[in-house]
Parts: structure tokens; C-alpha cells; sequence
């Protein structure tokens, strides 16, 4: 098909971030740092007299349980969060609030105050998207520069009045719907990781296209590693008491480890009949998503509020069903153009479409990537995305106090479960006497999206959020 197509990479929908939320938390983070980059080619960063954040819709709603404030500062400071010690955050935003001053670009210092310079318009929304925010810079020569961007979920950012930050290229096997994928599967008599690695291939290298693979893996796994040795409270005032390295416990019993590759292999080694492997998955998604909760070191995937179904399905693969590097390597090419086609085709932000857009894209990617790992034929795969998604249709998003707690933790549990559960109808299937496609799925989704009650897109204003006795924080 010759036609420029939006670039999205498997890398695009797996980012390595910071916890509680992609679109509230990276998303912004992203943008505070794409406006100091702009303003240090316009007006220079050591021009500037002050700064203020605006803050819209849904970001503004649910932005103090999520983060959004912490993140546009730390965005503003140039601050990487990918790399930044996670432990340290809370010591920087003390900083500023003591010394009501900013490290701008983390090299110049401007006056800030957080209760002053950020400002949370809760009934008000930017045209474009729900996640809404504006940065506006005063020079100390009275010339001011302002910038509005949109965080669209999964951690993409768009500038209003430009497209979307990924390059427009044109691919080897341009991928719009699962049709198209099929096709190419069909045509070049190859599997679906195999096609997405064509395109990945004309993005970047071999070897940085194996090397950005396991760096995810090892994110992901560390993640899971330090939820399960991690007891205590999760911040943020609804005294949620993290559970998974209680039930981590009783599972691995007295076994000894030393570290994470250390402590796999003891896992593979354990006798495990069905409900202990149900727990175990179970415990992998809790350990991820009370990580994301706590501000911890996760990977999108597709969104942080999701981040945890993945990481347990994938463990799944590697612990019960004696997965390899390979397979590795295939699940997550796999998840990640599956990612990508919803993405294109409705969406993966919580704003917009609900939970569905999340936990539901989540489990269909998960799904799609075991069965492919487990021996899938392409229309298999393609199955068993079009099932996991089925059963999250209309699932709102409704986060209690704003949070990134309850429902949403519990809620990576049963993707995950449902993931694996629509591989396995999948694998035991004849895709030909399947009555309802992929695409079906995704146009449906997309329309309950649209029909959706906004106060259940986001906005603590519905569901769960109502229910709840808790005091969202007015700004």
C-alpha cells in the first residue's frame, strides 16, 4: 500500500515512565519538558521571569491523586522519567515549595510557587481533548510565550495546531486495521512479529530493536520484583494496603534468592497446580499497579493505569509455559502492534473512551501476544485480541478520589486472567466460525466510547468515585 503512514513503534506504546498515570502523569511530564525545549530556542530559559501551569478537564479533575502537578515540575526542571531516582521526587517538590522557586531546564533559577503558578480549571476544557494543559513564560522583558498541548494517553503528546509528536514515514508494511496485518501475514507467508519487525527494522537497528525489547522486559520485571518485597500503605489518603508481597509471600514460601533472575527461577521451579498459578498471576499484576500507585518505576503498556496486565501475562508465559528469549521478544512485537491498531482505530486514553480503552486494549494485547507465543496461527492471534476486548466493552473508568487505586489495581488482575483465558478459547478455535472480527470490536468500542457519560471517562465523577466516602481534593 503506497501511502505515508503515522509511525507508531512498539516502542511508541511501551515507554518506561513513572507512576500513577500515563495521560495525567507522563503525558504532562512530556509536555512541561517539550515547552522548556521550546522556550529555550525562542526565548532563551535564562530569560525567564515566571512560569505558570494550567491545568484542564479531566487533568484537572483527577490531577492531584495523579501526580499532575508533581509532573509538569518535574517536566519544567528537565528531569528524565526514565531515568530520575523515583525515591527522590518527593525531596524535589519539597524543595520547591519551601524555597518558591523552580530550576528551570535544571539551570535556571525562576520564581514558582506551586499553589500560585499551577491553577486547575476543573469545569473547563480545551477544545481538542479532555487532557488539556498550557505553559505560559514571562520574560523579564515583558514578552510572553505560551504553549498548549494535549496528552492524548499512553504517554502521547500533541501540540495544539500540530499532529502528533511521531514521525510520519512510509513503512515497509504500513498498518492501519488487522485486515491490513493479515494481509501481510498472508502475502509474505509470515507471522505477526515478524511483519512489525520489518517496520521496526526501518526505524532503528537490529540490535537497538533487541536491546529496547529486553530493556522493557527487565523494567518490567523489576517492577514486579519490587511490588513483591514491598509492603505498606499506598499514598494518597484512602489507606489502600498493598497486598501483593503478602500473598508473594505464602506463594514462594521458604525459598532462597538473590536477586531477580535468581528469584524467577525459583518461581519456575515451584510445584504449581491451577489456583496457585492463578494467584501468581494475580500477584504479578497486584505488584505492578501498587508500584504505578506509589510513584514507582513502570512501563506503559499501553497506559500506566493498565501497566500490570502485560508484566503478568508475560510472566506467565516465562514461569508456567517454559517461555524463552524468543518468545519474549515476539509477545511483546505482538502487544505492541495490536496496541497500535487500537490506538489508530479508537483509542487508548481513559478520558476518551473509559477503562475499556485501558485495562480492555491492555488484556487484547496481552491476549493476541500469548496466543501468538503459544503457537497461533495470525488469525488466532487476531481472535483472541477480538475476545479479551469483547468482555471489557463500556467498562467505565471511575477512580475512587482520583486515584489510581481502586478500581484500577484489581482491575490489571482480571485483564490479566481474561488474557489468558481468550488465548486459551482462541488456540482451541476455528477463527473461520468466529461471528464478530477485531475490527468489529474496535469500531464498537469506539462508538460506546463516544456514547459514554463523560463523568465515567476519567473524572471521579461517577461509578465507584460516588459511592466511596472520600474527599477528592479541590484546586
Amino acid at each position: 500500500m503506497d501511502r505515508p503512514l503515522e509511525a507508531i513503534s512498539v516502542f511508541d506504546i511501551f515507554k518506561i515512565g513513572v507512576g500513577p498515570s500515563s495521560s495525567h502523569t507522563l503525558g504532562p511530564w512530556r509536555a512541561a519538558q517539550k515547552f522548556v525545549a521550546q522556550l529555550q530556542v525562542s526565548i532563551g530559559t535564562n530569560t525567564v521571569e515566571s512560569i505558570h501551569v494550567d491545568l484542564f478537564g479531566s487533568l484537572a479533575k483527577t490531577g492531584k491523586g495523579h501526580g499532575t502537578d508533581v509532573a509538569v515540575m518535574l517536566g519544567l526542571m528537565n528531569l528524565d522519567p526514565e531515568t530520575i531516582d523515583t525515591t527522590s521526587i518527593s525531596q524535589v517538590i519539597t524543595t520547591i515549595s519551601s524555597e518558591s522557586s523552580i530550576l528551570l531546564g535544571n539551570a535556571v533559577n525562576v520564581a514558582f510557587c506551586p499553589d500560585d503558578d499551577i491553577s486547575f480549571h476543573r469545569q473547563e476544557s480545551l477544545p481538542f481533548h479532555p487532557n488539556g494543559l498550557r505553559f505560559t513564560a514571562v520574560a523579564r522583558d515583558g514578552n510572553a510565550v505560551t504553549r498548549s498541548y494535549y496528552s492524548i494517553g499512553g504517554g502521547f503528546v500533541v501540540e495544539e495546531g500540530a499532529t502528533e509528536e511521531q514521525e510520519i514515514k512510509r513503512l515497509p508494511n504500513p498498518i492501519i486495521n488487522p485486515e491490513e496485518l493479515t494481509s501481510y501475514c498472508a502475502l509474505k507467508g509470515c507471522t505477526i512479529p515478524e511483519v512489525v519487525l520489518e517496520n521496526e527494522l526501518f526505524l532503528r537497528s537490529r540490535e537497538e530493536i533487541t536491546a529496547g525489547i529486553f530493556r522493557i522486559w527487565n523494567t518490567m520485571t523489576e517492577c514486579v520484583y519490587r511490588g513483591c518485597h514491598t509492603n505498606g500503605v499506598l499514598p494518597g489518603g484512602l489507606n489502600v494496603v498493598r497486598r501483593a508481597a503478602g500473598m508473594h509471600s505464602r506463594l514462594i514460601g521458604s525459598a532462597h534468592y538473590d536477586n531477580v533472575k535468581a528469584w524467577l527461577e525459583q518461581i519456575k521451579c515451584l510445584k504449581h497446580d491451577f489456583q496457585s498459578i492463578l494467584k501468581w498471576v494475580s500477584c504479578f499484576a497486584l505488584a505492578v499497579n501498587e508500584e504505578n500507585a506509589a510513584f514507582g518505576r513502570v512501563v506503559t503498556a499501553p497506559t500506566n493505569g493498565a501497566a500490570g496486565v502485560i508484566p503478568a501475562v508475560l510472566m506467565y508465559y516465562v514461569c508456567f509455559c517454559d517461555g524463552d528469549n524468543a518468545g519474549i521478544e515476539n509477545f511483546l512485537l505482538t502487544a505492541g502492534e495490536i496496541g497500535s491498531i487500537f490506538k489508530k482505530g479508537a483509542t487508548i486514553s481513559a478520558a476518551m473512551g473509559g477503562c475499556q480503552a485501558e485495562i480492555g486494549v491492555s488484556s487484547a494485547m496481552a491476549a493476541g501476544a500469548l496466543t501468538q507465543t503459544l503457537g497461533g496461527t495470525c488469525d488466532q492471534v487476531l481472535m483472541a485480541a477480538e475476545i479479551a476486548m469483547e468482555h471489557h466493552l463500556g467498562m467505565t473508568c471511575d477512580p475512587v478520589g482520583g486515584l489510581v487505586q481502586i478500581p484500577c489495581i484489581e482491575r490489571n488482575t482480571m485483564g490479566a486472567i481474561k488474557a489468558i483465558t481468550a488465548c486459551n478459547i482462541a488456540l482451541d478455535s476455528d477463527p473461520n466460525d468466529a461471528r464478530v472480527s477485531l475490527s468489529d470490536v474496535i469500531q464498537t468500542m469506539w462508538q460506546t466510547s463516544l456514547d459514554m457519560n463523560h463523568k465515567y471517562k476519567e473524572t471521579a465523577e461517577g461509578g465507584l468515585a460516588m459511592q466511596i466516602p472520600v474527599s477528592i481534593p479541590e484546586c
